[in-house]
């Protein structure tokens, strides 16, 4: 116990870096266990986020569940060029060429700044339009906007907390990335109920108190990713004269993060069409699902940790001319990954409404929630394999495959399966639910099979 607690520290304080030599189980707990705190603390926004939204009304509920709906194509760019900054930065760091690693890292900064700009000053000006587009009421339009317009406007801060957290994932510093969360998710927490129902001369914001709490958190999460990255404690540095642009690394970068962000894109935009189909059956429909997905994703988050560990040991392995280490540290990490979610599985399927009633007690928004919860969870020992396997591929920069995967999966079965057992078949929202687990354990299933082939460690990045 003694030999744990030591290694459990270690792993907090980030104190190894490099991961292609020695124990695979040990690289996979140093590396895991701050990145699995990492994504606790992501999904902690939206967990806090809806809590107190609920406390307002079914509405703001709503408005958070369309909006964030969209917003996911703006975290599909992100992950694409957090996924490209990983493969990149591991693949240098394992070569041994540290000066390199800093230099790709620069451009990941500036690429992402740029589109952050990009995205912000469109969704900040079309805030309205995204919420009718989506099929909120006038009601909700007029009492929900100004939280579109401030999360959209928050765009360079979501790109960048990902991206660069990617990179300090790419060259071991994960216990930074975790840090970095940490103190998004502090203020986030404090500042929510202080901007959403006000005190003393802050007035009461209402549901946009929340977009204002979630851009202060972010913003200082990643204040913090840049000083780090600007410091030489670890093994990734960024220098100041590194910030040109240098458009052969911009190239490589762009290339790699196209499938990153290809592959998210097809898989988030996917759940603007499952939202849409729900938007039909009334706004109590959508906060229940936007609850229940918001418990989902408190989870899975979690086993991206270990998925997120299994990327960066695939890319230094590579990097290093293992292969053959590279692919153990998947399986293995895959196998405590099913682990942690069969025990999830059942926590959740026994007690889904008391946990959904927690969030809220109108009766119609419970029972979905309960129903979406159960059902979805039923895919989890599948998604266990799905998400590392995944992840693996992009680790190695391999981004088109699951891409292709996701295309497959996601618009060719996902969303007409949800539109045929919802409308046709009139199951409801559950038929929505059903095509969710079903198309995710079909894509665990894709993905194995291509993994064994080997393909991926032939990718050149």
């Amino acid at each position: 116990m003694k030999k744990f607690f030591q290694l459990l520290l270690q792993a907090l304080k980030g104190e190894e870096q490099e991961y292609t030599t020695g124990s695979i189980n040990r690289a996979i707990f140093l590396l895991s266990v701050p990145m699995i705190l990492e994504m606790v603390m992501e999904s902690l926004f939206a967990v806090v986020d809806i809590f107190f939204v609920s406390q307002i009304n079914t509405n703001a509920v709503a408005t958070v569940g369309l909006t964030e709906s969209v917003l996911t194509l703006v975290y599909s760019i992100a992950i694409g060029l957090s996924t490209a900054a990983t493969a990149i930065v591991s693949r240098r760091i394992g070569e041994k060429q540290l000066a390199e690693a800093g230099h790709a890292a620069a451009q990941v900064i500036l690429v992402s700044v740029i589109l952050g700009v990009v995205v912000g000053i469109s969704g900040f000006l079309g805030a309205e339009s995204i919420l009718r587009a989506m099929g909120g009421s006038e009601e909700l339009i007029a009492s929900g906007s100004n939280f579109t317009r401030i999360i959209f406007a928050s765009s360079p801060a979501i790109i960048l907390l990902y991206t660069l957290s990617g990179v300090l994932r790419g060259g071991g510093d994960a216990a930074v990335a975790m840090r970095s969360l940490w103190i998004a998710n502090g203020l986030n927490i404090a500042l929510c109920p202080l901007f959403i129902f006000g005190w003393g001369p802050i007035p009461a914001f209402g549901v946009a108190g929340s977009a204002i709490a979630t851009t202060i958190g972010r913003s200082a999460g990643v204040l913090y990713q840049l000083s780090a990255l600007a410091s030489s404690k670890g093994a990734v540095q960024v220098l100041r004269s590194q910030l040109r642009p240098d458009f052969a690394i911009i190239r490589n970068l762009i290339s790699v993060a196209a499938g990153g962000t290809g592959q998210f894109i097809i898989a988030s935009a996917s759940w603007v069409f499952l939202t849409r189909i729900l938007s039909d059956f009334g706004p109590s429909i959508v906060a229940g699902y936007t609850i229940a997905i918001r418990i989902i994703v408190f989870t899975i988050l979690p086993s991206w940790g270990m998925a997120n560990a299994a990327a960066t040991l695939v890319g230094q392995n590579l990097g290093a001319n293992e292969p053959s280490r590279a692919e153990t540290s998947v399986w293995r990490a895959a196998f405590f990954n099913f682990l942690f979610l069969a025990a999830v599985a059942i926590i959740f399927f026994v007690f889904a409404k008391p946990i959904i009633s927690w969030f809220n007690n109108d009766p119609l928004a419970v029972a979905t929630g309960v129903n979406c919860l159960r059902i979805v969870c039923l895919g989890y020992l599948f998604f266990a394999y799905g998400m590392v396997i995944s992840q693996s591929f992009n680790g190695a920069g391999d981004t088109l495959t699951p891409t292709l995967m996701n295309l497959v999966c996601f618009w060719a079965i996902e969303i007409p399966l949800a539109y045929l057992l919802a409308k046709k078949l009139a199951l409801g929202p559950e038929g929505v639910y059903i095509s969710v687990a079903f198309s995710e354990s079909l894509l665990a299933i894709i993905g194995v099979i291509l993994f064994k082939r080997g393909k991926w460690k032939m990718k050149k990045v």
